[in-house]
Parts: structure tokens; C-alpha cells; sequence
């Protein structure tokens, strides 16, 4: 079902994703930090319909339904380290911290924070060119949200 996408993904230099896939993308991102924890739940779910809707402003239903196709295209993806330097290409540098941010409420929905959730942002913020100390930044405004 993914195919094009993931063979894009996987590629030694991908190309720049096309909006459609650059948000269903940014939506397996975030269903990957929500999942790194061991625990999927609806304030996790919740907060990525949110996340997508806000960014893009679509329904919610729409938003519901990237989100539906992101928990497939999560499960196939590539390891995070392809997965997130595709999307590096397809997020502007000035939206890399915003993305962050996003990451940050998704990870921080359920209310707990968790070595693995910790790992995984921190891997992806290394590969969005952001700092530790902008990763930080990007937490606590998420945690003020």
C-alpha cells in the first residue's frame, strides 16, 4: 500500500516528499514517538489528530484518517533514522522546531515521560539539525500546551 513512499523513504538520497506524503509522514513520526513507550492510548491518539488538524488545518475527520493510514505506514517504515531524514527534506528549517514541539505533546499526551519516548526524540532532533537545548525549549513549551 505504501510502496512509492517507502522505497522514497529508503532511498540513499531521497528526494523531496510531495505534501501529501510529507504529512503522512510527519503523522507516522508522531504515531512512532507515541508508540516508543510500549503504549498506544487515546490521549496519544487524540493529540496527533490534533497535531494534524492544527498544522494543516483539516477536519478532524481528515485528520483521523492521515492518522489511520500513518499507524500502517509506521508499522512498514524504515528505522527512525531514514525514516526522519526523509522528512527532514520535506520540513522547511524554519518549521524543524514547531515539528519538535508537536513531537514533544505527543510524547508528553499520556502524562508520564519515558526512557524510550526520551531516546527516540532525542534521536529525532539530532536528525532534524536541532540542538538538545532546542529540543528542550520545544518540551517545555509543549509541556506548558
Amino acid at each position: 500500500m505504501f510502496d512509492s513512499l517507502l522505497r522514497r523513504l529508503t532511498a540513499p538520497a531521497p528526494d523531496r516528499l510531495p505534501e501529501p506524503d510529507a504529512d503522512l509522514a510527519l503523522a507516522a513520526l508522531l504515531v512512532r514517538v507515541a508508540r516508543a513507550d510500549g503504549h498506544y492510548d487515546e490521549a496519544e491518539i487524540t493529540r496527533i489528530d490534533r497535531v494534524l488538524s492544527g498544522r494543516r488545518g483539516i477536519t478532524p475527520e481528515e485528520a483521523t484518517r492521515i492518522r489511520c493510514e500513518a499507524e500502517a505506514l509506521e508499522a512498514e517504515a524504515p528505522d527512525t533514522v531514514r525514516f526522519t531524514r526523509a522528512l527532514k527534506e520535506a520540513v522547511p528549517v524554519e518549521d524543524r522546531f514547531s515539528l519538535m514541539q508537536a513531537l514533544w505533546t505527543v510524547a508528553l499526551a499520556d502524562g508520564e515521560r519515558d526512557d524510550g519516548e526520551d531516546q527516540v526524540l532525542r534521536l529525532v532532533a539530532n536528525l532534524l539539525g536541532l540542538t538538545d537545548q532546542e529540543s528542550a525549549i520545544a518540551r517545555q513549551r509543549a509541556e506548558r500546551d
